[in-house]
């Protein structure tokens, strides 16, 4: 994979998140807020702010963003949630 648009970035979180629906959007030039979310319900699991991001990322800042969202959720939610039930 060459570099992302971050809505195309976004795309590839919203695949790997899978079946948590994943929505994000860049708050300022240099950093995004992440939102995990029960598909069903609508319920927010999570959301994360200020993690960094770029308008055009490569594969590896891709993977750091999903690293540290999966942090925190690891960090602050039950294992009851579906997402790390699977993982």
């Amino acid at each position: 994979m060459n570099k992302v648009t971050f809505p195309n970035a976004c795309q590839l979180m919203r695949w790997h998140f899978h079946p948590v629906g994943f929505e994000a959007n860049m708050d300022a030039p240099g950093s995004m807020v992440a939102r995990l979310f029960d598909r069903a319900s609508g319920e927010t699991v999570i959301a994360i702010a200020a993690i960094p991001c770029a308008t055009v990322m490569n594969a590896t800042d891709v993977e750091r963003i999903i690293e540290a969202i999966e942090l925190e959720v690891e960090t602050f939610i039950p294992r009851r949630t579906p997402y790390l039930n699977r993982a």
